[in-house]
């Protein structure tokens, strides 16, 4: 047992029964039912990445990059490779990642998984969308699949959170670039409504946008676009963290006055950049929390929430604007909180999180019953404006805030291979009603959660 197995939101920390994605793969067959889970490298937030009442099979030994074409572009490799090592042994041939996650510390097994995505949803999708071939390890045998697949083991595989089996390889179409740097374009806005009524056009006009709101101050912040270079550095740099927090803080260091702080210097700085095209490396753009080592440590002890909402473009302004509001009368500012357009980009995958619309992500230290209060407002104003909660980012939503989020969950169900199981999957799919009988959920989340905070 080992305690490097916990996620990323510092939750629920102990040590974990795990064993070798090789031992596993050998084991499926004869394990007992709920017995496994693929593990990545913990990143996501919550219990997705779980299976307290079993065994996790680490799958970072099964990290070969196996061929890679340089003249179109086509990756073949193991569930175990970093997304960074793909970029060190893509870039120098002109090729980098179609979609990134904002952290290049995650396994390309648990990409697939968790159908990550990046700041090119309205151009590229989701992780999935550029996946043209898997194979998948099944306690029923070897399936070697397609996006074409009639199964449907590949749609339920993306975005499958590890539930229908063990990847054992995957095939991945790479974008070409002219360079990794991007020219950086820096726009500040004073209220939400600012940011709604250019968003759509930064998406037409760009490969990447995103904005950065400063909670503590009403609602101005930062809508960050960039495209790809074309000076043709290929250069990937070091992968080592300019700082580190060495150890778990016994105390949580983002209050509400170094928040300010920190808000307050970093809109200014921005903000004396904008109307500059700036030329940016890559690692600032993309991967910006991956200069600090272990910054998950800075919210002490108790560890840190994340919530995740996709909200349907025609209520997302009011809706997002009620989410904020709602964290801002709970006392609990958000330390990074990051709003993003969906693009109609569809998934391959059953239980991908993108929708169009919004995305908004906020993160919380961890205050107890408090912060999960906050936390089922937040997942009901989601569910009542027709969003979903982020699976892979959550740690205690409700059975029915699934159910809602996801309503076709059954159909991963069906396709999950029994040997396998996650904590998230038990506390929340696991204890609904089969058959279609939560067809309700909607209505169910909104008369049993708390109302308000």
């Amino acid at each position: 047992m080992d305690n490097q197995y916990d996620s990323f939101g510092g939750l629920n920390n102990h040590a974990r029964h795990h064993v070798s994605g090789a031992v596993a793969v050998r084991g499926i067959e004869s394990a007992a039912a709920d017995r496994y889970l693929p593990f990545g490298n913990g990143r996501s937030y919550g219990d997705s990445c779980h299976n307290d009442h079993g065994v996790l099979a680490d799958m970072r030994g099964q990290n070969n990059i196996i061929s890679f074409d340089a003249q179109s572009g086509l990756l073949t490799a193991e569930p175990g490779v970093f997304l960074h090592e793909i970029i060190d042994h893509c870039a120098p041939h002109g090729w980098f990642l179609p979609v990134t996650p904002g952290t290049r510390f995650v396994t390309l097994g648990g990409a697939v998984a968790n159908d990550v995505h990046g700041k090119n949803h309205h151009v590229r999708g989701t992780f999935g969308c550029h996946v043209e071939a898997l194979t998948l390890v099944r306690s029923d045998g070897v399936h070697r699949l397609t996006p074409d697949d009639l199964s449907g083991l590949f749609q339920a595989t993306v975005g499958g959170m590890g539930l229908t089996g063990m990847i054992a390889r995957v095939t991945l179409r790479m974008m070409k670039i002219a360079s990794l740097d991007v020219t950086e374009k820096l726009i500040p806005f004073q209220t939400l409504d600012e940011y709604f009524a250019q968003a759509e056009q930064a998406d037409a006009d760009n490969e990447y946008a995103v904005a950065w709101l400063d909670q503590l101050s009403g609602e101005r912040g930062i809508l960050m676009t960039a495209n790809h270079a074309d000076n043709g550095n290929f250069d990937t740099g070091s992968h080592k963290a300019k700082l580190q927090v060495p150890f778990k803080l016994p105390f949580n260091a983002l209050n509400h006055l170094s928040l300010k702080a920190f808000n307050t210097a970093f809109y200014h700085a921005k903000k004396r950049k904008s109307g500059q095209l700036l030329i940016s490396n890559y690692q600032g753009f993309f991967y910006p929390l991956d200069a600090v080592e272990n910054w998950n440590r800075l919210y002490g002890p108790r560890g840190l929430f994340q919530h995740q909402s996709a909200i349907p473009a025609d209520r997302a302004v009011d809706t997002i604007r009620l989410m904020l509001y709602a964290s801002q009368r709970a006392g609990q500012a958000s330390f990074l909180t990051v709003l993003k357009r969906f693009g109609a980009v569809n998934s391959p995958g059953l239980l991908s999180f993108p929708q169009p619309g919004y995305t908004l992500t906020l993160d919380f230290p961890n205050r107890g019953e408090k912060t999960l209060a906050l936390l089922r407002e937040l997942d009901r104003l989601t569910v009542q404006a027709g969003g979903r909660v982020n699976p892979y980012k959550d740690a205690r939503m409700s059975a029915q805030t699934f159910a809602a989020s996801f309503p076709n969950w059954e159909q991963l169900e069906a396709k999950r291979d029994l040997k396998i199981m996650s904590d998230f999957w038990r506390r929340t799919a696991q204890k609904l009603p089969k058959n279609g009988n939560a067809n309700n959920s909607n209505e169910l989340v909104q008369r049993t959660e708390t109302p308000s905070v």
